[in-house]
């Protein structure tokens, strides 16, 4: 009786889940039906789920409207540009406030956390003036310049680096390690899956950002991908296949960075923030 009511409830749980997933994965599958529409299928009433032929038609259009490969080109940069550069300064920034004591230590980390409380668009006039100060309007380098750090990359480090025991820089540094190599040489290695979930929430975030270069770039071709679709939108009348196409070609790269290191990654969510 008991292993009868136990089958039940696994199918019961296993019939929630594939209902679950199913109605995530609609969407994405009905973005796909329609980069193969023409217009008027994808403006149907009732909606028509397949198309009557598949035409990659769509995608050729994506091709002639936006410069897409110069566009691609500037989200790889800014991607590979800001994780790194996040992965540097984040780390080293929450190693220190993980293991270091210096004066006003939490102050200056509440500080910090308070920065993610403040709207992104509170900080778009004064950012728009720097680079405008400096030159760097309608660059790439502007575009990519505000994302170079983030408070909710230390945050994340700093939780991560809480969890490694500290005997292990007590035993670095009895060796003669000082400061520095236990954190290349010690720590590092050891956060890994804090390093790689951080490098996915930065490229994420990076290859998805709209608002900033929509402000700060003003030439087509110097806009990232997610900025770039976003024109494909008309004023009066949109080309919702050509549309889906684009935003299709903008999402592969990144939903194949995820299933790569998706282990890794779920691995460094699940242990950030445990003691």
């Amino acid at each position: 009786m008991a292993s009868s009511q136990s089958v039940r409830a696994h199918a019961i749980v296993h019939g929630v889940l594939i209902v679950s997933a199913l109605v995530m994965v609609f969407p994405f599958f009905w973005q796909v039906m329609t980069t193969f529409k023409t217009q008027t299928e994808a403006l149907q009433v009732p909606p028509q789920l397949f198309p009557a032929a598949f035409d990659f038609d769509a995608y050729e259009r994506v091709l002639q409207r936006i410069p897409f490969t110069d566009m691609f080109s500037n989200s790889i940069v800014s991607v590979v540009t800001r994780t790194l550069a996040q992965l540097v300064f984040c780390s080293m920034a929450g190693y220190a406030f993980a293991r270091l004591r210096f004066p006003f230590r939490n102050t200056l980390f509440v500080m910090l956390l308070a920065i993610m409380m403040v709207p992104r668009e509170i900080y778009l006039l004064p950012q728009t003036e720097i680079m405008k100060s400096v030159g760097l309007l309608d660059t790439v380098t502007a575009m990519i310049a505000p994302g170079l750090f983030s408070a909710f990359g230390t945050f994340l480090m700093r939780q991560f680096f809480l969890t490694l025991p500290e005997a292990l820089d007590e035993a670095a540094r009895l060796d003669g390690a000082n400061r520095l190599q236990v954190f290349y040489l010690i720590m590092l290695p050891l956060a890994k899956p804090g390093l790689v979930a951080l490098a996915i929430f930065t490229a994420l975030w990076t290859w998805n950002e709209l608002l900033w270069p929509l402000v700060i770039i003003s030439t087509s071709s110097n806009l990232n991908l997610s900025a770039g679709i976003s024109t494909l939108s008309g004023e009066y009348i949109t080309d919702f296949p050509m549309l889906m196409a684009g935003s299709l070609m903008a999402e592969l790269p990144m939903i194949l960075l995820f299933l790569v290191l998706q282990k890794r990654f779920i691995e460094g969510i699940a242990t950030t923030g445990m003691k």
